[in-house]
């Protein structure tokens, strides 16, 4: 699991001010405590009666890959709505980690605009890739990995030196750190070699998150290359931040 990061030197580095992550954040959180699967909301009862409300619900505002391309607009819009939509506490928890890790830099970098559309553009486009490749599936999509998955491949080429404390479980949980470089390309194998055993069934889409990775690695790729120019020294880069 993913907990901090730091400068190429060890330096402990302060988050920048970043709204639109922290926006996300919050409507995630908020749509997870007032929907069914947060169990808060007596509502929607309790036992086989709130697991009806959760798959109706997961249905309603989820990727369902056998709708979606011959649904009408409702089922079109799904590839947005699903984003803020998750399965349970540790699914919420665990993606709202990542992107407070991953996403104020790459929002401070990217401006605040263009991250949001960055982060609802690929992650969209993650959901529907997975969905185009299992196009017969019944099974609701949900969550927003697919666009924090673009943010992880984002932050991979924007800041590929900066140090990210891990905890491995082989090792115990012992917490060490580790340049983007090494630990990012190492969670994406992971991802795909998760993606060669998953089956047809409920679970983890990581061909999304793959589709997610490759994406936004390649957006900033594109958007972030600048050609090569001969001049004087450039100036410094903020501290903390580290040009590719």
């Amino acid at each position: 699991m993913i907990s901090d990061w730091s400068g190429p030197l060890g330096r402990a580095v302060r988050h920048p001010a970043a709204p639109v992550t922290y926006l996300l954040m919050a409507l995630c959180c908020l749509i997870f405590v007032i929907g069914p699967a947060s169990g808060l909301d007596p509502v929607y009862g309790t036992g086989e009666e709130q697991v009806l409300a959760q798959r109706a619900y997961f249905r309603r505002w989820g990727v369902i890959p056998a709708d979606l391309f011959e649904g009408g607009p409702r089922a079109a819009l799904t590839p947005l709505t699903a984003l803020f939509v998750h399965g349970s506490w540790v699914h919420l928890l665990g993606n709202m980690l990542f992107l407070y890790v991953f996403g104020t830099m790459t929002e401070h970098r990217m401006g605040r605009v263009e991250f949001t559309l960055f982060y609802l553009g690929c992650g969209a486009l993650a959901l529907l890739g997975y969905a185009a490749v299992n196009a017969g599936s019944e099974q609701s999509l949900v969550g927003a990995s697919g666009a924090i998955s673009a943010v992880l491949g984002a932050f991979l080429y924007l800041f590929p030196r900066a140090r990210v404390t891990s905890l491995l479980p082989f090792l115990f949980f012992l917490p060490l750190r580790f340049p983007a470089w090494v630990v990012l390309p190492f969670w994406a194998a992971l991802q795909w070699l998760a993606a060669g055993r998953a089956g047809s069934g409920p679970g983890v889409a990581y061909l999304a998150h793959l589709v997610g990775f490759g994406l936004g690695f390649v957006y900033a790729w594109a958007r972030f290359t600048r050609p090569t120019r001969v001049s004087s020294s450039p100036a410094p880069a903020p501290e903390g931040e580290n040009q590719p």
